[in-house]
């Protein structure tokens, strides 16, 4: 009988133990308002639940590269709409300056009128986001546009020193896009300062011929700058339309997790009444076997 009563106290006990933890599991649902919280819950789930915060992870981070690309983007389409408005003045004043009729005098402040939108065109083309040149592809910490000078401080001559390599980076798990203007934009804009140069030299030269050249030039690189714009344009279409998605994927990501984790709490609370019940239950069964068995060593007087 004594071996009985020994094999019923062991299972009572291991019964109350899971009892116990099932109590303590049912009571962090109640408290939580979470199912599954850690890899004992449910283990399958568990790991579908860290699979989906990872992803979710995964697209804040591609929603922040896309921020910071549209950044650059704008800082980019900012540089170059001013240098496309330095296009249009110097076309303008190319035509006019083209024309035979046009005086030495008038030519020599036309040119002049050159030299300071050549000025501006090297600073913008310098321009810089975050401390980082816009348009000397990875080298970024490199000025992309030296000049040369001459001892009256004119620049004489325009030379591109950023490399030839230009940034990616990844908006979603499979979109990556390029950062910022690509390299024959880059060279592009130093052709492109050199024109202006041409220009102002045939202008103070009086030379209308040599004017109308630097006119049809002038036109090529405009269409570099204008092409440029177009691009950065329909750049950051693609990443408003790349995050759209990535927020919705987000939001069905997090709304995955909520229908595993969220715990209803009625059939819970249910739930966890019934399992205390049951626990007072062994308790009281546990507490008359230890009485028998006390009672069984007691003397019969």
């Amino acid at each position: 009988m004594r071996v009985s009563d020994n094999i019923a106290a062991n299972n009572i006990i291991l019964e109350m133990e899971q009892l116990s933890s099932r109590e303590v599991q049912l009571q962090s649902q109640v408290s939580t308002g979470l199912s599954v919280s850690q890899a004992s819950d449910s283990p399958g789930e568990y790991s579908t639940v860290m699979s989906d915060n990872s992803q979710s992870k995964a697209i804040s981070q591609y929603s922040a590269n896309g921020n910071q690309a549209v950044q650059i983007s704008n800082a980019t389409l900012s540089a170059l709409q001013g240098l496309n408005s330095v296009a249009d003045k110097a076309s303008q004043v190319a035509i006019i300056g083209s024309a035979a009729s046009t005086s030495a005098s008038s030519m020599a402040s036309y040119a002049a009128e050159i030299d300071g939108l050549i000025q501006q065109t090297v600073q913008m083309g310098n321009s810089q986001y975050n401390n980082s040149f816009l348009f000397s592809g990875t080298a970024t910490t490199t000025a992309p546009y030296v000049t040369t000078v001459n001892a009256s401080g004119s620049i004489t001559g325009v030379t591109y020193a950023g490399n030839t390599t230009q940034s990616t980076i990844p908006i979603s798990e499979s979109s990556n896009i390029a950062v910022g203007s690509d390299s024959a934009t880059n060279q592009g804009l130093a052709t492109f300062m050199n024109n202006l140069i041409a220009l102002r030299d045939a202008l103070n030269a009086g030379d209308s011929a040599a004017v109308t050249t630097a006119q049809t030039a002038l036109a090529s690189s405009e269409n570099v700058i204008t092409n440029e714009v177009a691009v950065q344009g329909a750049l950051q279409t693609r990443i408003q339309i790349t995050q759209a998605q990535q927020t919705s994927l987000a939001t069905q990501l997090g709304q995955d997790v909520s229908n595993i984790t969220s715990t209803d709490l009625a059939t819970t609370s249910v739930q966890l009444t019934q399992a205390q019940n049951a626990y007072q239950a062994a308790v009281q069964s546990a507490a008359a076997l230890l009485q028998k068995n006390i009672l069984t060593y007691l003397p019969i007087q």
